[in-house]
């Protein structure tokens, strides 16, 4: 740990410290230099011996403790690099030789052969949750009426609802016929034979959104709610407790999993027949809770008490509540409320939905920057304290009152350097919103030259900003301008309801535009609903509405882990330069292969300049240039003005796009090795002569396999732009560090998949085989 940079001065004596104060301290400035210089010194001493053990060792001497206990790692899943500055170097590091598990490596070799290592396994090398499953347990075979084992698998019970419920899937508790298939099969896995365990994966995250207001569906009923702000239908998924036994196999309540409606009841009696949620799911500190003040009482006790809870099957909306009970539906994360018992004050819900990664808006912990000097105002709707605002408009009212308040440069030398510095930090601001509550206002920001102004959510929240059609003669978007030097970040928000618009100066205006336009705005985990907002199935509202409109703006866009929908550039092509559009590990989505991802509105190409790394594009892209592209899925066509400039690398590309050159593009190299082989095998004479209509079959064959496949392609379900399990492994490990392509690289899956595929074989009991099952 670095000590005071004036420690070295402090040890001068007192009489050349007063000498040097006299000259306005250069020999403290010196001695600040070389301090700094020795705090390094120090520091690096100090590392050395904590690079001894593995918890407080660098990263990079991981691999070297490892070798000492003969820890070997996996090279199908990649090698890695001793010299790895990015963020996303350091990152495959951490999966190609995980801390964790170069740790428990001696612990492992103890308990080798126990069901229960496997699980520990999956966690440690690959960061998965997961439940192992001995299939030769589950068996159904003849016994013997004196050697009787009452704990195995019986055959199934059709009045035994529970248990059908369960039928392969991880949890399955019947007894099956044998299956001859192997459980590692690369081609159809088996389960049920006495050498197959498998290793149930869950690889979606859960996330919380806490105290959020409910969505009233008014076109079912004012008793109809959902769970989502946004009035889709989400499965809600269970808040994993930890295992607290290492040789325990984890259970439903331990496991990321979806609720099911069955195990979320807890009968209290059969006759008469009474039921209400289980305590295990339904708490202030469990997976769900609801608040409903005033219900079914005033005064009643919040959140509401699980007595008064239910589950039930809401998927048509039949289901009609009683009068003090409350209807949930866990499969489909929707609210049923007695008809003639409507809550009077809202409804607010705290529950966990699942996704793949950290993107979008979220309440997950990300990095915050912050300027140098600025003023923080905090919005809360939650827990309004003093100091707080009710709305993000009342704390930019506050921002701009402050400014005027500050007045004129004041005349006496000792007020002035305060003012100065109230006025240096008056220039940029900080709104930050603290809860996950939704914001209803109309939103139009306007910056002066050289101020700066971050809209965000505090660390581990996700607020929603509702955009509503406030007036018919106007549109009524979320708004952004600003003058020379100005600058814009959007930060750990959703915004549903309209688009947001970056507006320039209008060259009709000379004044106006003489004062200059925005220098940068930047999205970072962001969620901008694509088509404005979705339907209870997920389709778009307004698919064919852009959720990002630049409109004669000179501002750079720096779009990162976000979600947005359409992006639309209006320019003047002859008097302005292109915009400039960075877009990093995000997904833009235009809700249709069909529509245009990122295009202009009254000309053929958008007048821009487009970097996009680790992204997934769904719909045409049509631009000016893009100076590079890489690690990219671009699931549409791609037109480009200036071929001349920038590269794609390792990318996907759609037949028939117009881009720069290209470098290890799909499906391209997957088509010309297909034809090199085709062309290259050996032949028999009785073989008919290869034809130019033969190797088009190939290309085409090569080009269906190589497309990419998702789990879905609707925002709002929750493996929404994931790479489906059968995806063509050029696009899986396409990546130029042999990860996948598109918006999850990050993750690094294949090293995941790999390195734990390596680890089970070698821990696996003797004689049996573990195969990996992903269940999302």
């Amino acid at each position: 740990m670095s000590l005071s940079l004036d420690r070295l001065y402090e040890l001068l004596p007192v009489v050349h410290r007063m000498r040097d104060a006299e000259r306005n301290y250069p020999l403290r400035a010196l001695l600040r230099v070389i301090n700094e210089q020795v705090n390094v010194v120090e520091d690096d001493i100090a590392q050395l011996y904590e690079n001894w053990f593995i918890e407080t060792c660098e990263d990079w001497v991981v691999p070297y403790i490892g070798d000492l206990i003969g820890y070997r790692p996996v090279h199908e899943a990649g090698d890695s690099s001793v010299e790895a500055d990015s963020p996303q170097g350091r990152s495959r590091n951490h999966m190609l030789i995980p801390r964790r598990e170069v740790a428990n490596t001696l612990g492992f070799r103890r308990r080798k052969g126990t069901l229960s290592l496997l699980e520990v396994l999956a966690n440690d090398v690959a960061g998965w949750p997961a439940r192992a499953v001995g299939f030769y347990a589950l068996l159904g075979w003849q016994q013997h009426l004196n050697h009787q084992r009452l704990s195995q698998a019986r055959t199934v019970n059709l009045r035994n609802g529970l248990k059908l419920d369960l039928v392969d899937g991880p949890f399955d508790p019947l007894a099956h016929s044998v299956d001859v298939r192997r459980t590692i099969s690369h081609r159809s896995l088996g389960r049920y034979n006495i050498p197959s365990v498998g290793v149930f994966i869950w690889r979606l995250k859960v996330y919380s959104v806490t105290h959020a207001p409910a969505y009233c569906l008014e076109t079912a009923g004012p008793q109809c709610f959902t769970f989502s702000v946004l009035g889709h239908d989400t499965p809600l998924y269970t808040k994993a407790e930890p295992e607290t036994e290492p040789k325990h196999i984890a259970d439903e309540i331990n496991l990321p999993i979806p609720i099911r409606r069955r195990s979320l009841e807890q009968r209290i009696s059969l006759r008469p027949l009474k039921t209400q949620v289980s305590g295990i799911f339904y708490g202030e500190s469990e997976s769900l809770v609801i608040y409903a003040p005033d219900w079914p009482t005033k005064n009643a006790p919040q959140p509401v008490p699980a007595q008064y809870v239910i589950p039930a099957d809401l998927s048509d909306w039949r289901y009609r509540a009683h009068r003090g009970q409350i209807a949930v539906d866990p499969v489909r994360g929707r609210i049923a409320f007695p008809t003639g018992q409507l809550p009077k004050r809202g409804v607010w819900v705290t529950y966990h939905y699942a996704f793949s990664a950290n993107m979008g808006g979220g309440e997950y912990d990300r990095p915050l920057s912050r300027p140098v000097a600025f003023s923080l105002y905090s919005v809360t709707k939650d827990k309004p304290e003093a100091g707080t605002f009710a709305t993000i408009n009342a704390a930019f009212k506050k921002w701009r009152q402050d400014q005027q308040d500050l007045g004129p440069e004041p005349g006496d030398p000792t007020e002035l350097e305060k003012w100065l510095e109230d006025k240096e930090r008056l220039r940029a601001a900080v709104i930050e919103i603290q809860d996950s509550g939704a914001y209803s206002e109309p939103i139009a920001i306007e910056l002066e030259a050289g101020e700066s102004l971050q809209l965000r959510a505090a660390n581990r929240t996700r607020p929603v900003i509702r955009l509503l059609d406030y007036m018919t003669e106007h549109p009524d978007a979320f708004t952004v301008s600003g003058k020379r030097a100005s600058r814009f970040t959007l930060d750990g928000i959703l915004v549903t309801g309209r688009g947001m618009q970056v507006v320039g100066p209008d060259r009709n205006e000379p004044e106006r535009f003489a004062e200059g336009d925005l220098c940068d705005v930047t999205l970072r985990h962001v969620t901008l609903v694509p088509g404005w907002g979705i339907e209870c199935d997920c389709e778009p509202r307004r698919p064919n509405e852009p959720s990002l409109e630049l409109l004669y703006t000179g501002a750079k866009i720096t779009i990162e882990h976000s979600i947005i929908g359409s992006i639309e550039v209006v320019a003047d092509e002859a008097q302005t330069d292109p915009v400039e559009i960075a877009i990093s590990d995000s997904i833009v989505d235009a809700t249709s292969e069909s529509r245009t991802a990122i295009g202009a509105a009254n000309l053929p190409l958008a007048f821009a300049q487009i970097s996009i790394l680790r992204s997934t594009v769904i719909g045409e892209v049509n631009t000016h240039a893009i100076l590079l592209a890489e690690n990219t899925i671009f699931m549409s066509h791609l037109m480009v003005g200036r071929r001349q400039l920038g590269c794609i690398r390792y990318c996907y590309v759609t037949q028939g796009s117009r881009t720069p050159r290209r470098h290890r593009c799909q499906s391209e190299t997957a088509e010309q090795a297909a034809e090199e082989m085709l062309l290259t095998a050996p032949r028999q004479v009785t073989d008919p002569p290869l034809t130019d209509a033969m190797i088009a079959d190939a290309r085409q064959l090569t080009r269906t396999r190589v497309r990419p496949r998702f789990t879905s392609t609707r925002y709002g379900t929750p493996a929404y732009c994931q790479l489906a399990c059968d995806c063509a492994t050029e696009i899986k490990r396409g990546a130029d560090d042999e990860s996948e392509m598109g918006a999850f690289h990050d993750l690094y899956q294949p090293q995941r998949e790999a390195n734990l595929r390596v680890r089970l074989e070698e821990y696996t009991p003797a004689g049996m085989e573990a195969g990996i099952l992903f269940v999302n």
